[in-house]
């Protein structure tokens, strides 16, 4: 029945389909239930996801409805407990203990087989990346401020990548003299 051979196009598809004037929890629902269907329960992305996405299309949100959705989906999975408050990086010192905190649940959900956990995990920081390099990116922000998410930025890469190596590769950077020089009134 469906023609899409990608997972963005399926959503399109399917939204399409629906025919709808805008978009709320009834129509992402549809969509999910369709997704997994065609690629599996684990693909199925977040309501604000699957928004964003129909946004970047031209769909009209209702707001209100998806994030209630996008609460009551996170709210319903075992591990909401574990990333409730995971990731903050509001500075080097914050994002730091971000990444200790997701070592521990790495190492936790590695310890136990937990694929799944390892997916959120993964998604939470590459999330977590993806709104650093936004800021870093970001004309609007202080330029301080933005030299710091791209720092960052590189640290959930390093971690995301070397997770292992990441507690010793930190310690380097912050005893680097490039680090020194563009961070000492922060540190």
């Amino acid at each position: 029945m469906w023609q899409s051979k990608t997972k963005l196009d399926l959503i399109i598809e399917v939204w399409e389909k629906l025919d709808c004037e805008s978009v709320g929890a009834e129509e992402i629902e549809a969509i999910e239930i369709v997704v997994a269907e065609q690629f599996g329960k684990s693909a199925v992305d977040g309501p604000m996801i699957i928004a964003r996405e129909l946004a970047d299309e031209g769909a009209e949100l209702r707001h209100a409805e998806i994030l209630e959705l996008d609460v009551k989906r996170r709210m319903e999975t075992p591990y909401a407990p574990m990333f409730r408050n995971l990731m903050k990086f509001e500075n080097l010192e914050e994002t730091l203990n971000t990444i200790r905190n997701a070592e521990n649940l790495r190492k936790k959900f590695v310890s136990e087989n937990d694929t799944e956990g390892m997916r959120l995990l993964n998604r939470a920081v590459i999330g977590g990346k993806d709104r650093a390099l936004e800021l870093a990116n970001n004309e609007t922000v202080d330029p301080a401020n933005r030299s710091e998410n791209r720092e960052i930025a590189e640290w959930f890469t390093i971690w995301l990548g070397s997770p292992e190596v990441f507690a010793s590769w930190v310690k380097l950077r912050q005893a680097s003299e490039d680090f020194r020089k563009r961070f000492q009134t922060k540190e």
